[in-house]
C-alpha cells in the first residue's frame, strides 16, 4: 500500500500529540511518542495475545485499563501511560508472576537475559508479595537439545505462537485450565517424544528459562582440561556475525578474527571453520544435482544443511524423502572428515579427538547424536583399528554457549586481536559464508554448479532474486539455454507450502533450498535471544560484506578442498565420498 492511501489517526500519549496509521495499536503510538511500555506476552512478529496485562494504559473515557498491545487506536484518544494507577497494576501483575516463579535466579541459565528478572527491577519489585498457588512441576530433560522447566513458565504464550504460527509444527500447547493452565506437549509427553524438530525458535522467544538449549559448556570445559584429549573446534557461519551481540556489541558485528583468537584462548587445539565443509557439501551437493538431472534422479532435489527441517521432513512428508539431497550438513561433514582425513594427516589418534562445533542452532544438537553419523568411526574399522565406537562430532554448542564460556574464562573480547584459523580445515571462500543467510546455499549452489556444467563462470556471482527475507523466493538459471528453475524458502511454514506443490505434483522447480529458521541461520534457535527482524537484517549484511571482501568466493576454487580430493576422497560423489559425506534418512516415528 501506498504511504498516499495510508489513513491517519491523530491522538495524544501522556499530552503528546502523535500521528500513527489508522489499525496501530496504542503500543505502537506510544512508540511513536517516544514512551516505552513494558511487555511479556508481546513479541513483534511473533506473538500479541493480551495475556499477561503489564502493558496496561489509562484511556480517557473507558472505565477499566487498556491492554496496548491488541487496542487499536482512534483519533482523539487520549492516552496515560504513567498515572499511579497504571503503575500499580502493572506492578501487581508483575508481583502475581513473581508468586509461582522460582527463586533461582543465580542458577538459572537466563540469568541477566530473562524478561520477566529485567521486568521486576523495572517495576521496583523487591520481594514476592503472594504465596505460590500451585505445584513445583517436573522438569522435562529427556531430550538432546531442548529442556522445558514448567516452573519457570509464565504463560506468556510466545512459544505456542512461533510453533504453531512460524513452524507449523505445533509440538506445544496450552493445557488445563485455571491455576492448572500449563504449556505441555499433548498428553503431557517429554518433548523429545512429539513431533518437535529442535528447532529451538521456542528458546528464543522464551522470556524466562522455561525453554533452554541442553547447556554442554561444562563438558567441553573437561574434555579442553583433559591432557589426554585432543579438542578441535569448528565455526558456522552464522556465528561471526552474531557472537559480538552475545557479547554486548551493536548488532550484526563481523567478529571472525575475534572469535578465532577467543577459541584459541579457551585452550581447543586447532580452530577450524565450518565454512571448509560448506565448500565440500556444495563440491558434493552441486555434483549431486547435475548428476540427477542428467540421469532422470528425483527432481526437485532439496537441500539437507539444516537439521530442523530434515526432522520435520521426516516426521510429516516422509514419502518425499526422495527428494531430500543425500549430503549431510557441513557439520557431520567436518567431523567425519576431521576424524578421518585430518586424524591422519596430523597423527591424532581418533578415539582421543573431541570434535567441538559452535552452532547457531539447537537441532544441531539432536543431529550430532543422530545414530548413523559415526561413519569416521566404521571407516578407521575398515583400516583395521577397532576403536570403541564414537561420533563424528562429539558437542554442538549454541551462540550463547560459546559467549556463556568466554564470560567464564575472564576473556575481554572487544580487546581480542584478529587471527585467522588453522590449515587445512580452517580454509573456506566467500560462497561458503553466505550459507548462513537463507538462499546462501542456493546461491553458493549456483556459483559451482553453473560452472561444472558450462565450464564457464556464472556471469554474475550475485544472485540477487534469492536473496532477501520474503518467505519463499524463486529464480531460474540459464544454463546453456535450458532454464533450472530453483526456489528458496524459509521456515518450516513456507516449507510446508512447498511441499504441498511437490507432493501434488505441481512443483516446476528442479532445485529447492529449506533453512528451518525466520532468516536462516543467522535467525537460528541457538544465537542470542529476543531476535527480530532488524537484527537478522545487520547479521545478514555482515554475512554478505564477509562474502565480497574474500579473494576465492566459489567453493570448487578453494585449495584446501582441491586438496582433499587430490589426496583423500578422490572425487565428489565417489566411493570415499558417499562412504564419510552422505547418508539416508528415514521416516521418524514419535
Amino acid at each position: 500500500m501506498n504511504d498516499s492511501n495510508v489513513t491517519l489517526v491523530e491522538l495524544s500519549v501522556d499530552g503528546v500529540p502523535v500521528t500513527v496509521a489508522s489499525g496501530s495499536t496504542i503500543l505502537k503510538a506510544c512508540q511513536a511518542a517516544g514512551v516505552s511500555i513494558p511487555t511479556l506476552c508481546h513479541l513483534e512478529g511473533v506473538s500479541s495475545n493480551a495475556s499477561c496485562g503489564v502493558c496496561v494504559v489509562e484511556v480517557e473515557g473507558a472505565r477499566s485499563l487498556v491492554r496496548s498491545c491488541v487496542q487499536t487506536v482512534s483519533p482523539g484518544m487520549q492516552v496515560r501511560t504513567n498515572t499511579k494507577r497504571v503503575l500499580e497494576a502493572r506492578r501487581t501483575v508483575v508481583e502475581l508472576l513473581l508468586a509461582n516463579h522460582p527463586d533461582d535466579c543465580l542458577a538459572c541459565m537466563r540469568n541477566g537475559s530473562c524478561e520477566l528478572q529485567s521486568m521486576a527491577e523495572r517495576m521496583g519489585v523487591r520481594r514476592k508479595a503472594f504465596p505460590r498457588t500451585r505445584k513445583e512441576p517436573a522438569q522435562d530433560s529427556a531430550g538432546l537439545a531442548i529442556i522445558r522447566d514448567n516452573d519457570k513458565c509464565i504463560l506468556c504464550g510466545r512459544c505456542v505462537a512461533v510453533c504453531r504460527e512460524t513452524q507449523t509444527v505445533s509440538a506445544i500447547d496450552f493445557a488445563g485450565r485455571g491455576i492448572r493452565t500449563r504449556v505441555a506437549p499433548f498428553m503431557d509427553k517429554a518433548l523429545s517424544s512429539t513431533v518437535c524438530v529442535s528447532c529451538g525458535q521456542c528458546t528464543l522467544v522464551c522470556p524466562t528459562g522455561a525453554l533452554t538449549e541442553r547447556d554442554e559448556t561444562d563438558e567441553v570445559f573437561a574434555d579442553l582440561f583433559d591432557p589426554d584429549k585432543v579438542v578441535v573446534v569448528q565455526t558456522a557461519p552464522a556465528i561471526r556475525a552474531s557472537l559480538g551481540e552475545a557479547l554486548g556489541l551493536p548488532p550484526g558485528s563481523l567478529v571472525t578474527g575475534k572469535m578465532a583468537a577467543a577459541l584459541r584462548r579457551l585452550g581447543f587445539a586447532k580452530v577450524f571453520d565450518t565454512q571448509f565443509a560448506a565448500d565440500l557439501t556444495i563440491m558434493e551437493e552441486g555434483s549431486e544435482l547435475l548428476h540427477r538431472a542428467s540421469s532422470g534422479g528425483v527432481l526437485p532435489m532439496i537441500t539437507s544443511c539444516s537439521p530442523g527441517w530434515i526432522s520435520f521432513i521426516e516426521t510429516f512428508y516422509p514419502s518425499l524423502l526422495p527428494h531430500l539431497s543425500t549430503c549431510k550438513s557441513p557439520q557431520q561433514m567436518f567431523g567425519s572428515v576431521a576424524k578421518t582425513y585430518w586424524a591422519r594427516k596430523a597423527g591424532v589418534d581418533p578415539s582421543k579427538m573431541v570434535v567441538v562445533s559452535i552452532m547457531p542452532c539447537t537441532a544441531k544438537k539432536f543431529e550430532a547424536r543422530r545414530p548413523e553419523m559415526r561413519d569416521a568411526w566404521a571407516w578407521w574399522k575398515d583400516q583395521g583399528q577397532d576403536h570403541k565406537p564414537f561420533f563424528d562430532v562429539d558437542y554442538a554448542l549454541t551462540t550463547r554457549e560459546l559467549a556463556r564460556m568466554i564470560r567464564r574464562a575472564g576473556i575481554d573480547f572487544t580487546r581480542l586481536p584478529e587471527e585467522g584459523f588453522d590449515d587445512p580445515l580452517g580454509a573456506s571462500t566467500g560462497a561458503a559464508v553466505i550459507f548462513g543467510a537463507t538462499g546462501g546455499v542456493m546461491e553458493a549452489a549456483a556459483r559451482t554448479a553453473y560452472e561444472l556444467a558450462t565450464g564457464k563462470p556464472l556471469p554474475t556471482l550475485e544472485l540477487e532474486a534469492v536473496r532477501g527475507f520474503e518467505g519463499v523466493r524463486e529464480a531460474a538459471l540459464d544454463i546453456d539455454g535450458k532454464p533450472l528453475r530453483v526456489a528458496v524458502a524459509h521456515t518450516l511454514k513456507n516449507a510446508r507450502a512447498i511441499l504441498d506443490g511437490i507432493a501434488a505434483g505441481t512443483s516446476p522447480y528442479a532445485f529447492v533450498e529449506v533453512m528451518t529458521c525466520p532468516g536462516g541461520c543467522l535467525g537460528g534457535g541457538g544465537q542470542p535471544v529476543a531476535p527480530d527482524w532488524e537484527k537478522r537484517e545487520l547479521r545478514r549484511a555482515a554475512i554478505y560484506r564477509e562474502d565480497r571482501g574474500l579473494t576465492e568466493r566459489k567453493s570448487h576454487d578453494n585449495p584446501a578442498i582441491k586438496e582433499l580430493y587430490a589426496v583423500f576422497l578422490g572425487k565428489p560423489l565417489g566411493h570415499l565420498s558417499h562412504e564419510l559425506l552422505h547418508t539416508e534418512y528415514a521416516v521418524r516415528k514419535v
